[in-house]
């Protein structure tokens, strides 16, 4: 099987991606698993430029490999950080239902709430079965929407200077095998 060249940018988008998480792991933060989640700009662009089931492979295999590097493999922060990303996947997945009513500004909102999401049922389910977590998750939503918009603007730009289009209806937007 021959690889493509798109093959060689998605294998680029995920080293790139890969880095990006190692980069924000040292980032402080005020609050437990609030980060801005920038690597999630490049699943992203990977996801309107070359469809949801590269996307899939470009989050997967940043998590699985950053979480190798910064050894945290199968510890409570990779669970989180993949709980996080298969929501946000499967969030990612649903607006295939309405095409035309996401482009990457509403569709980086809506991932990162699912990604909270997901985070957050891991972590009370597994984690802190406490009712007093709950009082975290209007502030976790909130950075979660503002983090989205800051991710989704970035993407846009990103992929208008790109040249692609920016709308997720766009007949460009392919599936990679």
């Amino acid at each position: 099987m021959k690889t493509t060249r798109d093959d060689h940018r998605i294998a680029w988008l995920t080293g790139l991606a890969i880095l990006i998480h190692m980069l924000e792991s040292t980032l402080p933060s005020p609050l437990p698993g609030v980060k801005p989640g920038l690597a999630n700009v490049i699943t992203l662009i990977v996801l309107m430029m070359y469809g949801w089931s590269a996307a899939c492979w470009v989050t997967l295999l940043r998590i699985l490999v950053g979480s190798l590097l910064l050894g945290t493999f199968l510890s409570p922060t990779f669970l989180l950080s993949l709980s996080g990303a298969l929501t946000m996947l499967a969030a990612a997945a649903t607006t295939r239902l309405a095409p035309a009513a996401f482009g990457p500004i509403g569709l980086s909102v809506l991932m990162a709430i699912a990604h909270i999401a997901g985070q957050f049922a891991v972590a009370y389910t597994l984690f802190i079965p406490h009712q007093g977590l709950f009082s975290l998750l209007p502030l976790l939503m909130t950075a979660a929407v503002a983090f989205g918009l800051i991710n989704g603007l970035i993407s846009q730009a990103v992929l208008r200077r790109l040249g692609h289009p920016t709308t997720a209806l766009d007949p460009a937007r392919r599936e990679h095998p």
